[in-house]
């Protein structure tokens, strides 16, 4: 059982949403998780050009580290997401990660996976982008699991609320990883993403050969 979290903080050692990620891997951990951090703000990870060769052949045309992200992320049976709250989402290098994930959405790869998501913001609006992030998750194919969101500006001491929250939330990722805790409405929304996708690659087949090719391999294709 691994849970990866990605932390989308330009503060590095310093950043309060650092904190909240490393208590969600740390409950994760303490419930039986093998657990590792990426800090997004070290790697280089271009803007997707929107060029379509991900849906045809399955690869990228930018040279950056994304490649070995996705790995990392597709070898994880958790994923948790951090980001401090820039204008009521999160900050560039960030997006550029879930941009760069469109052949991701349309094959529905996180399928299995489960995910939550937390945020740090001065004074609001940390809950929409912990929804945000979460909703991505989803989009993706994963089970959310919850969410943590704090702002310190208007409550210094809410940090460490939010801390204690973030590490129970880890141990509910693990749990829900070990099919302790199941999602029958997210699974039933997931079933229906994926006969939505599934047509749509089916309708571009000659344009999506490298999705075609997933559903079937998948069993997904009918």
């Amino acid at each position: 059982m691994k849970v990866i979290g990605l932390n989308a903080s330009p503060k590095g050692k310093d950043s309060n949403t650092l904190r909240l990620v490393n208590a969600v891997l740390a409950g994760a951990k303490e419930a039986g998780a093998e657990t590792e951090l990426v800090d997004i703000y070290t790697l280089r990870i271009e803007h997707c050009t929107a060029c379509g060769t991900c849906y045809a052949k399955g690869e990228c045309t930018l040279l950056d580290d994304f490649p070995d992200l996705f790995e990392s992320m597709m070898n994880a049976d958790g994923i948790v997401l951090g980001a401090p709250n820039y204008i009521d989402c999160v900050p560039a290098p960030m997006k550029a990660v879930f941009d760069r994930m469109a052949d991701a959405i349309h094959c529905q790869m996180l399928t299995g996976k489960f995910g939550c998501s937390v945020c740090t913001a001065g004074g609001s609006g940390e809950h929409e982008v912990v929804g945000y992030m979460n909703k991505v998750l989803m989009t993706l194919g994963a089970n959310v699991v919850g969410g943590i969101g704090v702002a310190i500006g208007r409550d210094p001491a809410a940090l460490g609320k939010a801390g204690k929250d973030a590490h129970e939330l880890g141990k509910r990722l693990a749990r829900s990883i070990r099919g302790e805790i199941s999602y029958p409405e997210q699974d039933e929304s997931h079933r229906q993403r994926r006969e939505y996708f599934c047509q749509l690659v089916k309708n571009n087949k000659d344009k999506f050969a490298h999705e075609y090719d997933w559903y079937v391999q998948m069993g997904w294709m009918k």
